[in-house]
């Protein structure tokens, strides 16, 4: 078979397409012949700063969707030619407050998905969506996860809520604004790019500002009970100086700088919740696909690269310019 390979140079350029050997399943695994996996920011940050390239090949690499080429001798769920979707975790799968000890994401450590053969745990693999197309389903798992537990988990926002997503672009983010647009909330979103703004505004989002205004100037006439924060320290300041007092904060990521300066006796005054998250569990990740279905969600695709421009879309995303997903077609 081949896949993406990263080895010998660090980053993006260390990526190759090339032929790689395919394991066989075992007696509780599963072969998929994988469609469409999808890139997230966490592929890029694998090969630029976690992935010693001197190692060996590495294959990146967490969503995938694919149809059953082969099952193991204990699996009796699945038959071959049938279309599944992935959940890119190990070893999380009950909903708890955090991820247990020694919980991984599929894509590192151990090789990804970013092949034409994948061996997954056949407890980790699931029926496509009926409403997804399998390019639709190749780019949900990861980011739709992370937005849900941010939301619904973590954010517990509802119908009466606004909510601000600072930059507007990711996959997470453009999750983020369908699932609170499917309950009802209001959601306001920025960007530095006046076309992202406006591409947020025709998938559902009822506000856009610019990142770089004043929010609490422009957001004079608003009450925001929960921000969506995924910037970092280049905005966390601002996202605490719009959220109303007793407000909530949740953070997942950061594409800019990972610290910044708080102001501790101005934080404790607002009343002001702070929470982190980050991907999800297995139990979450069905809700999640009982979610989409029941509110008829669509992945917003920005952009399918080939596998031979593996390095093209790496640095499409490294370089913010997708609105929602980007894939890769094998």
């Amino acid at each position: 078979m081949k896949a993406i390979v990263h080895e010998h140079k660090q980053g993006i350029s260390g990526l190759t397409y090339r032929e790689m050997d395919v394991r066989t399943p075992g007696a509780e695994e599963v072969l998929l012949k994988v469609n469409v996996g999808g890139l997230n920011r966490r592929d890029v940050a694998v090969v630029e700063n976690k992935h010693d390239p001197e190692s060996g090949p590495f294959i990146p690499g967490s969503d995938a969707s694919a149809t059953i080429e082969e099952t193991g001798a204990d699996v009796k769920d699945f038959q071959n030619g049938e279309e599944v979707i992935i959940y890119p975790g190990l070893g999380w799968k009950e909903k708890s407050d955090a991820p247990p000890e020694g919980y991984e994401i599929v894509g590192f450590p151990k090789d990804g998905t970013f092949a034409e053969y994948i061996v997954m745990p056949a407890e980790n693999v699931r029926k496509k969506p009926d409403h997804l197309t399998l390019d639709e389903a190749g780019v949900l798992s990861l980011a739709a996860l992370t937005a849900y537990r941010v939301m619904f988990t973590r954010g517990n926002i509802s119908e009466e809520d606004t909510i601000l997503l600072p930059g507007i672009g990711s996959g997470v983010l453009t999750y983020a604004l369908k699932f609170a647009k499917a309950v009802g909330a209001r959601v306001i979103v920025t960007s530095r790019s006046e076309d992202k703004m406006k591409e947020a505004l025709d998938i559902g989002a009822d506000r856009a500002v610019f990142t770089y205004d004043d929010w609490n100037e422009v957001l004079h006439d608003e009450t925001i009970d929960v921000v969506v924060e995924s910037i970092g320290g280049e905005t966390f300041q601002k996202s605490i100086d719009a959220v109303r007092r007793g407000g909530t904060i949740v953070t997942f990521g950061a594409t800019t700088k990972d610290t910044f300066e708080l102001d501790i006796r101005s934080f404790f005054y607002g009343q002001y919740n702070l929470l982190g998250s980050t991907m999800g569990s297995m139990e979450e990740w069905v809700d999640m696909l009982q979610f989409i279905e029941k509110h008829d969600i669509h992945p917003v695709v920005d952009k399918m690269f080939s596998a031979e421009n593996c390095q093209e879309a790496f640095t499409y995303i490294k370089e913010s310019k997708n609105l929602g997903k980007i894939g890769i077609k094998f």
